[in-house]
């Protein structure tokens, strides 16, 4: 029954581009026509169950556990057949089903009290900070970088992103600057180093602080940046200037009013906030079931519509909206790029079944971007009008 009920599955979401399919039971059958070809062979008897009952969740956990293998070892060709299909519309019923019961239950997943957010951000970021030296820049950045040419290296485009960031929060030496969620510390670094800031950044990461002030000492910057273990929401400071760089993500639609509240209450009368963060370009929807289990346990990618109404509410004017469309998916792939070359050294690290994880979490990162709904959004938000100039030329380096 389960093996019908698949192929059928199949049938219906592959019409451009040609799927070859063997099953457990030896039973073989191709879907769709054209180019291009990809041929995929199951060994696991569970799996044409679990991909029936949530797409999403079998085809990924299949991957990861080797249930699921793919000629050549063509993942991007796989994914990039399989969600091409979806987005020309060519899905099933149940799967939209699926979608709709998730959004009415992601409050349960994206509630983030302090101490659930701290053990939610260890699942990811507490991982060997050898691993994430194998494919991130230099700085460390683990975020969208800005690219002006595709000739850009990565460190090149990281660099573009945090002298754009700058740019928006029209900085003067002295000004107090807080970075929410701070990361490695490369935003702090930067902003003290280049610009004079004073920097106190927040992370609940136990990895990232102690690479963060081990940066920071290496600099002999330790009068200038202080790097906080903590929950943004237990700071009672106010600032000058408020950066948070991939960090919504993680803060959940229930806390959103709770997170532009603080914001709103730290950031001084004439102060600039500026909020990156990635954002879909539709209505609100809900976090992939693989990505919420395996990678972002508590995140979710925020509707411009859900982000915009939260602030509002909590009197932050919006003086700045950029849409950076493609960015993230070139940056993901010069990740995953980096990921493969040094692919022996995460497996030493973990093992076969987490490299093969992480390059499915990189692929199908980047594929969305490319092709799907998702963006980076940049709002500048302040409490008066006049906070920063009337025209954007101030953003136009000399």
């Amino acid at each position: 029954m389960w093996d019908r009920m698949f192929e059928q599955l199949v049938r219906d979401i592959f019409h451009d581009g040609t799927l070859h399919v063997t099953l457990p039971s030896g039973h073989r059958f191709t879907a769709g026509s054209g180019t291009p070809e990809i041929a995929v062979t199951l060994s696991d008897p569970s799996l044409p169950r679990r991909i029936v009952v949530n797409p999403d969740m079998g085809l990924g956990e299949g991957y990861m556990d080797g249930g699921l293998t793919i000629e050549g070892d063509d993942l991007r060709g796989l994914l990039d057949l399989g969600l091409r299909n979806v987005w020309n519309g060519h899905d099933v019923w149940t799967h939209r089903l699926q979608n709709k019961v998730r959004r009415v239950l992601r409050p349960i997943g994206q509630l983030n009290p302090a101490a659930r957010a701290k053990a939610n951000v260890a699942h990811h970021y507490d991982l060997s900070s050898e691993l994430y030296g194998l494919f991130l820049d230099d700085d460390r950045q683990y975020s969208c970088a800005y690219f002006k040419s595709d000739d850009d290296t990565l460190e090149q485009a990281q660099a573009q992103k945090k002298a754009h960031i700058a740019r928006k929060l029209l900085l003067e030496p002295g000004m107090e600057v807080l970075d929410i969620g701070c990361g490695w510390g490369g935003m702090a670094l930067t902003l003290a180093q280049d610009f004079g800031a004073q920097v106190t950044g927040v992370t609940l990461s136990e990895e990232q602080a102690a690479y963060a002030r081990a940066r920071i000492g290496d600099a002999g910057l330790e009068d200038r940046v202080t790097i906080e273990l903590r929950d943004y929401r237990a700071l009672d400071r106010s600032f000058d200037r408020i950066v948070s760089v991939g960090m919504f993500e993680h803060v959940g639609v229930p806390h959103y009013d709770e997170y532009f509240a603080r914001v709103h209450d730290m950031l001084r009368p004439d102060g600039v906030a500026l909020i990156h963060t990635i954002g879909r370009t539709e209505p609100p929807g809900a976090t992939s079931p693989w990505i919420a289990k395996y990678i972002f346990p508590g995140g979710y990618v925020p509707a411009l519509s859900e982000m915009a109404a939260a602030f509002e509410r909590q009197g932050l004017g919006l003086t700045d909206l950029e849409v950076w469309r493609l960015h993230y998916a070139k940056t993901l792939r010069h990740w995953e790029e980096r990921f493969n070359a040094g692919i022996d050294r995460a497996r030493a690290l973990y093992d076969d079944r987490f490299c093969r994880m992480w390059r499915y979490y990189l692929i199908a990162s980047e594929l969305t971007f490319l092709h799907g709904q998702q963006s980076v959004f940049q709002a500048q938000l302040s409490h008066r009008k006049d906070a920063v100039p009337i025209t954007r030329d101030y953003l136009c380096p000399a």
